[in-house]
């Protein structure tokens, strides 16, 4: 189908940073006349936003250009995100792309449909923009940070984003106000690293306490920082604000220093659980959540149990587990003797069993409390949303109250399903 198009649809994997730079893009397409229609839909322009963390992102990826060639093969499919940054050859030699646009190419995308396949000028993967997601109602994911100076052994993300860069904090307060205008009641923040956040001499505490003072943005909520850029002080003002959710996602990896190590990563054990329990000491109602990785190559039985016996003694509430893939050209893909796929398996339900146990445990503390419900969603009987810290509830009501903050009290847990009354 030759130019002019009119319509188009993105697929986004990944990450919350890819989806909030997916919301931009589309809505810079809106505002130059192109009308958005769902994946599943046909459009003139289809355009994949891809993840390169694993393996199965990039067959993922594969699978829909696939799909998309066979159901909708006059339509323009353009690839970008991380996957087109690490091998845009390989991804151009499949049959029915039409165009891949690197990371520091993305955001020219309206410039490259406008001149279908021309030549466009990159901006260059130390360049940032600040983007943010719209597509909800209720929250918006803001991208105020990209790119990253760590060198994670199992990890190609410095390679698909670039060195750590940032916005700056005048900018990122004035977008908080467009974000507000459109009515949305929370921000997340994201980024690759968002502790790493620096511009001008300012850093991550920095921009956190002129978003708590000059915002106008009712909640905000951290997506996830290295455990060894969390900070007290930075512990301490989240928890005594009154915008900032008490919510700490702090990826931990191993709970083995011997791998720990071998990946690569800048803290151990002893900092991590440091740090888990000084939020513990200062709040029994915050929730914490972490993320491990199962499997990775030199994780023998007796490592994995290192692991598994150090995150039972944390307080934590809730797991996100990532079976080790192999990435090309990460130092971690060379070695060799890896873990057999069945112990991955095993292992990963293992502590994926700890984590539903830990989170129960959790909800069932917060039961009979007050707390604030910001509603997102309804059912034809419940409405649903999220609450400060991170329990989602359902309660009896309408789709009016969809894009509201109310008190609300935990009552009980049916099937996993949380259930709560507004509170008297």
């Amino acid at each position: 189908m030759g130019a002019p198009f009119k319509t188009f649809a993105f697929y986004t994997l990944g990450c919350k940073l890819n989806f909030s730079e997916s919301s931009f893009l589309a809505n810079q397409l809106d505002l130059n006349g192109y009308s958005q229609v769902s994946f599943d839909q046909m459009a003139d322009i289809y355009i994949i936003n891809t993840c390169s963390v694993t393996e199965n992102a990039d067959k993922k990826a594969n699978r829909l250009i696939d799909k998309l060639n066979n159901r909708a093969p006059n339509s323009f499919i353009i690839v970008t995100g991380c996957y087109a940054q690490l091998k845009p050859n390989e991804i151009k030699k499949i049959d029915g792309v039409d165009l891949v646009l690197e990371n520091d190419k993305k955001f020219n995308l309206t410039k490259y449909i406008a001149n279908s396949n021309k030549s466009v000028e990159g901006k260059g993967l130390d360049s940032f923009n600040l983007a943010y997601s719209s597509g909800s109602r209720t929250r918006s994911y803001l991208k105020i940070q990209d790119g990253c100076d760590y060198t994670c052994s199992y990890c190609t993300i410095p390679m698909a984003r670039g060195k750590s860069r940032s916005g700056t904090i005048d900018e990122i307060i004035n977008t908080t106000h467009e974000i507000h205008n459109k009515n949305i009641k929370e921000v997340v923040l994201t980024g690759v690293n968002i502790g790493d956040f620096r511009n001008n001499g300012q850093n991550f505490f920095d921009l956190l306490k002129k978003l708590d003072s000059s915002s106008s943005i009712p909640r905000f909520r951290i997506s996830s920082i290295e455990p060894n850029l969390l900070t007290e002080e930075m512990i301490d003002f989240i928890l005594n604000s009154e915008k900032f959710n008490p919510h700490f996602h702090i990826p931990l990896q191993s709970g083995s220093d011997k791998i720990l190590k071998d990946m690569k990563r800048r803290y151990n054990t002893n900092l991590y659980y440091d740090r888990v329990s000084y939020i513990r000491e200062k709040s029994k109602y915050a929730c914490i959540g972490s993320d491990v990785i199962v499997g990775f190559p030199t994780e023998s039985d007796f490592l994995f149990n290192e692991t598994k016996e150090f995150i039972e003694s944390l307080d934590i509430n809730y797991l996100h587990v990532f079976p080790y893939s192999d990435r090309e050209k990460a130092s971690a893909s060379l070695i060799k003797n890896k873990p057999k796929n069945h112990d991955i398996k095993e292992r990963s339900k293992t502590l994926r069993l700890i984590s539903d146990q830990k989170n129960k445990f959790f909800i069932n503390q917060n039961i009979n409390k007050e707390l604030v419900v910001l509603f997102e969603g309804y059912d034809g009987r419940y409405a649903s949303g999220f609450t400060e810290n991170y329990i989602k509830v359902n309660i009896e009501g309408s789709c009016d109250l969809i894009n509201s903050l109310h008190a609300v009290e935990i009552k009980k847990i049916i099937e996993g399903n949380v259930f709560g009354e507004f509170s008297s």
